[in-house]
């Protein structure tokens, strides 16, 4: 069996990393080790035949529905693969690829023994499954046969499973298979698709630069992709190159001549047809983190969404609107409804223009809130049960220690105001008082609220945190803001309402099952004062005649401009 691969001087690289001596060794250890997994196979009789993959080929299409039925989008797989072979697959990536995520490929009868033992190790230490210590071979036997979820079980599954394909697949064949049905992001699924997206190039012709921008992707797509992120893409790329070096694959000066390569990027290529693409491009995200990437887009699924197709209209004509009174192309708008009573995401437009950008602005644009910040501040005073929207604050010059200088909060277009109720605070949008709330009730305790509000991104306890001084996405505050809205009971926020597969067998229900996370008194007179900011404070231009409820926030030179706001519907 040749287990080669083209290039000699790649193989020759591994040989000189491993010594003969301790290769001997771990060769030798690896065939006892397998053997005695392969005896152990024996009792694992209910495990898939890995005989199929002779003949695998993709065969549902998954289909996905507004909540009435409205049919979005249909992800056709065939659409977004085409499988090459390996000799047409260049050099460059497959060097990086096997650099990165399995150095020993070529060695290991499936289990990486080293692998395996620095990840049992780490779960050990942690008391669970957080490193695999997976081989290209087990990845792939994951992706076609088990689970997403991390268990020792499916550990020990994958590693038999494995063993059994390496017995009946040459190494080269199971190479193939993997950089064919491996995801690369943006719903880029096989080396091919991936590398004429990323860089209108077939895989063939890829360069080291390239080769190792793709190969280093494969950890994280979305965090690693030079689209959305290429300050990441790059510095990850980097990783990929200084491995290759270490494992003597490349010289130190083909490694600096791919770091000085400039990138020429691609475009983003969509995979499947779609009215409402930001929404659809977020129910697969969230499908693709429930059930993993493989299952959603080739399992059959029907998936009906929270979101409502005409009321999606209605918001992006919103969008569109504005953007064309502000008449400043380089600005970009997203919005989020979500309804209180369910936390169903019912329309979400995540940019201007989804065919010049398909960044999801309302989902993963992290963006600092300013004082819409506040009333999470606010509340969590209120909970204390010292204050209420009568209370008096004080408006006048403060300043703290923060780190090795002081912070002195100002506010907006200078001057104070001095005795002030907190009503008349946060429908001034004063920042003083803020942060004097925030440092009285304590940080912790507001990022605690932030916590039970569902906020999930980063937040530091930093004296400007009440003027939010942190990132946070659309999609986050609107779910925060709806609990207020629903008197302090919370759903989880989401845009997926049911899951079944092509036979009708529920595979996914998220019907609503809400829970009171806040103080009912606490969120009725947060309730009461964000509904003076519009009947006359900051949003008053936020009115509709009825009684609604809101927060204005502006950053430094107006460079996140916010409101967010809500009815009990």
């Amino acid at each position: 069996m040749d287990r080669k691969p083209e290039d000699g001087r790649f193989f020759g690289g591994i040989g000189q990393i491993a010594g003969g001596t301790i290769l001997g060794i771990t060769m030798l250890t690896s065939s006892i080790v397998a053997g005695g997994l392969v005896g152990l196979a024996i009792s694992f009789r209910n495990l898939p035949d890995v005989r199929v993959l002779r003949s695998y080929a993709p065969t549902e299409t998954t289909y996905i529905y507004d909540v009435k039925g409205v049919q979005l989008a249909s992800l056709h797989d065939e659409a977004n693969r085409e499988v090459v072979p390996l000799n047409r697959i260049s050099p460059n990536l497959k060097r990086a690829l096997l650099a990165i995520e399995d150095s020993h490929f070529y060695y290991h009868q499936g289990v990486n023994l080293t692998g395996v033992g620095r990840a049992i190790s780490t779960n050990f230490k942690k008391g669970g499954v957080t490193e695999g210590g997976s081989t290209i071979t087990m990845q792939l036997i994951k992706n076609l046969f088990l689970s997403q979820k991390r268990q020792f079980s499916r550990k020990l599954a994958e590693a038999v499973l494995s063993i059994r394909l390496e017995q009946i697949f040459r190494k080269d064949e199971i190479l193939e298979m993997y950089l064919n049905q491996v995801y690369w992001g943006h719903n880029n699924y096989g080396v091919e698709t991936a590398a004429q997206s990323y860089f209108n190039k077939h895989a063939s012709d890829l360069n080291l630069a390239e080769g190792a921008m793709m190969a280093g992707a494969i950890a994280a797509p979305e965090k690693y992709s030079p689209f959305t992120n290429f300050k990441a893409a790059k510095k990850r790329q980097e990783v990929v190159l200084a491995r290759m070096v270490e494992l003597n694959w490349i010289t130190p000066a083909e490694e600096q001549k791919a770091k000085a390569y400039k990138i020429k990027l691609g475009k983003i290529k969509t995979w499947q047809s779609s009215k409402l693409p930001f929404v659809t491009d977020a129910a697969i995200e969230e499908l693709n983190q429930r059930f993993g990437r493989e299952t959603v887009r080739k399992g059959g699924m029907r998936i009906q969404t929270t979101i409502d197709y005409n009321f999606q209209l209605a918001a992006e004509k919103v969008v569109q609107n504005a953007y064309d009174r502000l008449g400043r192309s380089k600005y970009q708008i997203s919005l989020v409804a979500v309804d209180p009573r369910t936390h169903f995401i019912k329309a979400m437009v995540g940019g201007v223009d989804y065919k010049k950008s398909n960044f999801n602005r309302a989902m993963y644009a992290n963006r600092q809130p300013g004082s819409s910040f506040k009333p999470f501040v606010f509340y969590t005073a209120f909970a204390t049960g010292k204050y209420s929207p009568e209370s008096t604050v004080y408006d006048t010059p403060v300043r703290y220690r923060d780190g090795s200088g002081y912070y002195s909060p100002r506010n907006y277009g200078g001057g104070y105001s001095g005795a002030m109720s907190i009503r008349s605070a946060i429908m001034q949008s004063t920042n003083i008082p803020a942060v004097k709330l925030g440092k009285e009730v304590g940080l912790d305790k507001v990022i605690q609220t932030c916590r039970t509000l569902g906020i999930k991104s980063p937040i530091e306890p930093v004296v400007s945190l009440p003027l939010g001084a942190i990132g946070v996405t659309p999609v986050e505050m609107a779910g925060a803001f709806a609990t207020f809205a629903n008197n302090g009971w919370q759903s989880e926020t989401t845009t997926i309402l049911r899951v079944t597969d092509s036979e009708g067998n529920i595979l996914l229900d998220n019907t609503p099952q809400p829970q009171l996370v806040l103080n009912s008194w606490a969120t009725a007179q947060i309730n009461s004062a964000l509904q003076s900011v519009v009947n006359g404070g900051t949003g008053k231009e936020a009115a509709i005649g009825r009684p609604a409820a809101g927060k204005t926030g502006t950053t430094s030179s107006e460079r996140d401009v916010w409101f967010v706001g809500y009815v009990p519907q």
